[in-house]
């Protein structure tokens, strides 16, 4: 089994960081653990993110192994999103960053007021 090294610029687990460190990455994969989800539920509850985006970030998180992506024969077509058991196995690590940010982010943007009015 080879070493992998994150730190090394040719480390093939920096393009994995570089997906599960994504916002919208992080958010679906969040919604996602609850249980499989239809396309256009994501997109309305994850506010902000677009069509395409979407459709990028869960493509991208299938071919890393982390969601499966399900089509159901209906008129239209419905598509349906749930995690992997790979996937699963992110589910505390990058939930406790969600859960990180929406606990200290009065903190963080104190300390963004105050180093903006350092600089001014």
């Amino acid at each position: 089994m080879q070493p992998w090294n994150a730190y090394s610029a040719a480390c093939p687990t920096r393009r994995v960081l570089d997906r599960i460190a994504d916002k919208w990455a992080v958010l679906a994969l969040g919604l996602l653990s609850q249980g499989p989800v239809r396309f256009n539920q994501l997109r309305r509850q994850i506010e902000g993110i677009s069509q395409k985006m979407l459709s990028q970030t869960l493509k991208n998180l299938e071919r890393d192994g982390l969601v499966h992506r399900k089509a159901i024969a209906t008129v239209p077509v419905t598509v349906e999103y749930s995690i992997t058991p790979l996937g699963r196995t992110l589910i505390d690590t990058i939930d406790g960053l969600r859960v990180w940010a929406e606990a200290h982010i009065g903190e963080v943007q104190k300390s963004q007021t105050r180093y903006d009015k350092a600089l001014a």
